[in-house]
């Protein structure tokens, strides 16, 4: 089923905007930073002679959610959607609803940081209370996610309230980690630890068109990304995929002269190739941005057409996913392996599989581990499984007995 769900911006060129007091000298109210430009969060307004806050950039001013005017208005936008039939909302940069009221200086030993990473207010939470209401109101099974871009899971579990803020909340820093099986392990312990005592879901990210691909960031190996595949949609959680990521793609290099983004994040936001022959499914004027690395091998046609291709391996992924409990709502317990793999059961209803993904670029043998392949990074199902792992290789095992 093809779930609809509407992104709603929290920094939009809108009316209804946060004016600072009237000043008699023209210097911003505070040292608050913005995101992506690198300025100061505030814009001095010649015409009412008063600074405007904007944590991304001038043309985004932030709306004042303090205001009950204004929270009512954004109300009316998720009721207009709703009305509409979509199954949910994702929320951009929630954690920017409240503000400090007194607007005070942040510590200097962070006055370099953008506001979007420090802002943490517990006006917040009120806010993201009141949206909860709102949608769980509605007839349905409905749906909040929100970009909490907060760089510690403790901080990001407390937005999901108690069970009464966010449904879902990306957490970001699992996006930053190496590709390290350590790395992981501790991510994976990390989010356990914050989000169950809340009886909170986890969700699990990629890539995003905020960040380098991660095929890019991990070293550009079709190997790796196959792997990275199996990492995603066998954890527990919700996957969210970036699109693209099914096809393998990599970052376009896109030469500064046609950069659109004042971020520079342009390469992961490259046209999708639909068809492997130029202009990729594009007809008419060229597509703003240059396309991925080998689009006409990466494009949407070839893959369907092979078995073996990336495209087919998230297919079978997610089949696999939606077919055993265990997989898409089962418990994860982490096992011991080899420093260089990644390894963790997942049972449910008395059902088990465990997942290897290899992490080093030579194979290793995994002791205590042998059955059937269910679905492999490169290999058919069904194979056995003597314990050894390929370099960068993934699977999903049915064990014996």
């Amino acid at each position: 089923m093809v779930r609809r769900v509407a992104a709603f911006p929290l920094e939009p060129e809108a009316p209804l905007v946060r004016v600072a007091r009237p000043v008699r000298r023209r210097r911003p109210p505070n040292n608050w930073r913005a995101a992506i430009a690198d300025t100061p969060a505030w814009t001095y307004d010649e015409a009412t002679g008063q600074y405007y806050l904007h944590c991304f950039l001038p043309s985004q001013p932030d709306l004042d959610w303090s205001h009950p005017p204004v929270r009512e208005a954004m109300h009316e936008v998720l009721r207009f959607w709703l009305a509409r039939g979509v199954d949910g909302f994702r929320v951009d940069v929630v954690h920017l609803l409240g503000k400090d009221a007194l607007l005070a200086d942040v510590p200097a030993e962070v006055a370099g940081l953008p506001q979007v990473v420090l802002n943490d207010r517990p006006e917040t939470h009120d806010m993201l209370r009141e949206l909860r209401r709102l949608v769980d109101a509605w007839p349905g099974d409905r749906m909040l996610v929100g970009e909490v871009y907060l760089l510690e899971t403790e901080r990001v579990a407390t937005y999901y309230g108690r069970q009464d803020e966010l449904h879902l909340a990306f957490n970001f820093p699992p996006l930053y980690a190496p590709w390290e099986a350590r790395a992981w392990r501790r991510h994976i312990e990390a989010t356990a630890a914050a989000l169950e005592p809340r009886s909170a879901w986890p969700t699990w990210v990629l890539s995003n068109h905020d960040n380098p691909r991660h095929r890019t960031r991990y070293g550009g190996g079709e190997a790796r990304a196959r792997a990275a595949a199996v990492l995603l949609l066998t954890l527990r959680g919700t996957p969210f995929l970036y699109q693209g990521e099914e096809l393998g793609l990599s970052d376009a290099v896109v030469p500064l002269d046609a950069r659109r983004d004042p971020g520079g994040r342009d390469g992961s936001r490259a046209p999708i190739p639909w068809e492997a022959a130029p202009p990729h499914g594009w007809p008419g004027a060229a597509p703003w941005l240059p396309f991925p690395p080998d689009a006409g091998a990466h494009s949407v046609e070839r893959q369907r057409a092979e078995p073996g291709s990336m495209l087919h391996l998230y297919r079978r992924l997610l089949e696999l996913r939606r077919a055993l409990p265990a997989l898409h709502a089962g418990t994860l317990r982490l096992l011991d392996a080899p420093a260089s793999v990644l390894a963790y059961e997942r049972a449910q209803a008395g059902t088990r599989v465990i997942v290897l993904i290899n992490f080093a670029a030579e194979p290793v043998r995994v002791g205590g581990v042998r059955g059937r392949v269910l679905v492999g990074t490169d290999d058919p199902a069904g194979r056995p499984f003597d314990g050894t792992l390929s370099p960068d290789e993934g699977v999903v095992v049915q064990p014996n007995g």
